[in-house]
C-alpha cells in the first residue's frame, strides 16, 4: 500500500515570494483541498525543513504565519494541528464570510428555498403581521465539500421576495438590499442528532451536535432573520472574549482571587 507523502508539494525557488510564505500558502492550499483534515497534525518544523531543504527558521516562520491567521493551533509538546472553524461570538458574521476569511471554500447544498406561511413561534419572533409570508431557506453547509452543518433560516418575505435568488451568502444578499443584520441574539446548546438531522448530515443518530438559534436585527430594531443550525462539533470552535467594564484589573498570578 502506497504511503501518503507528509508534504504534497515542492517549492518554486524561482518565485520572488519568500520561502516561508510559499510554504505557508501551499500548506494552506493543502488544507483547503482536504489533504490535511481538521485536528490532524501538520508536518513538524524539522520535517518541513528537511523535506523542502530550507532552514528550521524558515519552516518555523511558515508555521507561525498559519498560527497567526487561525488555520492551525499549537499543542505544547505535541505539535501543530489543523484548527476547527472559529466563530467569534463577539462579531456578527455569516458562515460564508468566516470561512472565506480563513481561505476555505464554503458552499451550500440547497434542500429548500420557498415562500411560506410562518409558524406561530416564527411569527412572534419576527414580529410579523397576520397574513405576512416568510422566505424559508433550508440547506446543508459545506466546508471544502464536507457537510459541517444543517441550517434553516426564516426571513420576512419583504426582505427576500424571491428565495431562489440566493445562491450562497444570505447575508450578502440582505446587504445588497440594505437589510443586513447589525446585531443578533444567539442561543447555544448541546443536542443529540434526531434521525432526520442525522440523515441530512450523514452521521449516526444521536451523535452530539451544537445547536445554535440566532435572531438577527436591523438598525431599526426590526427582526430580520431567525436561523437554526445543527453543527458537527469537530468542525467548529466558538470563541468568546469577556471583559469587566469599570472593574479593577484582575489580580496577578499569586495574588488572592475573588
Amino acid at each position: 500500500m502506497k504511503t501518503r507523502s507528509p508534504i504534497p508539494f515542492q517549492l518554486d525557488r524561482s518565485e520572488v515570494v519568500p520561502l516561508y510564505l510559499q510554504i505557508s500558502r501551499r500548506l494552506s492550499d493543502a488544507v483547503c483541498a482536504g489533504y490535511y483534515k481538521v485536528n490532524e497534525a501538520l508536518p513538524s518544523e524539522r520535517t518541513l525543513a528537511e523535506t523542502l531543504s530550507v532552514s528550521r527558521a524558515t519552516a518555523r516562520n511558515a508555521l507561525e504565519h498559519l498560527l497567526s491567521v487561525g488555520m492551525i493551533h499549537r499543542v505544547r509538546g505535541s505539535g501543530n494541528y489543523i484548527a476547527p472553524i472559529q466563530m467569534p461570538l463577539s462579531r456578527l458574521s455569516g458562515f460564508s464570510e468566516d470561512l472565506t476569511k480563513r481561505g476555505y471554500q464554503p458552499s451550500s447544498r440547497w434542500l429548500s428555498r420557498i415562500l411560506a406561511e410562518p409558524r406561530v413561534d416564527e411569527q412572534m419572533t419576527l414580529g410579523l403581521s397576520p397574513g405576512a409570508k416568510v422566505a424559508r431557506l433550508e440547506r446543508i453547509r459545506m466546508h471544502d465539500a464536507v457537510a459541517v452543518s444543517y441550517e434553516m433560516s426564516v426571513v420576512p418575505a419583504r426582505y427576500i421576495p424571491n428565495p431562489l435568488e440566493i445562491e450562497s451568502s444570505m447575508y450578502q444578499y440582505l446587504a445588497i438590499g440594505g437589510n443586513r443584520p447589525v446585531r443578533a441574539l444567539q442561543h447555544f446548546k448541546a443536542v443529540n442528532a434526531s434521525a432526520d438531522v442525522a440523515e441530512k448530515l450523514g452521521v449516526a443518530p444521536h451523535q452530539a451536535l451544537f445547536f445554535i438559534r440566532r435572531v438577527g436585527f436591523l438598525q431599526s430594531g426590526a427582526a430580520v432573520e431567525l436561523t437554526s443550525s445543527y453543527c458537527l462539533s469537530e468542525y467548529f470552535d466558538f470563541v468568546a472574549e469577556m471583559t469587566r467594564d469599570g472593574e479593577p484589573d484582575l489580580p496577578l498570578h499569586g495574588e488572592d482571587n475573588e
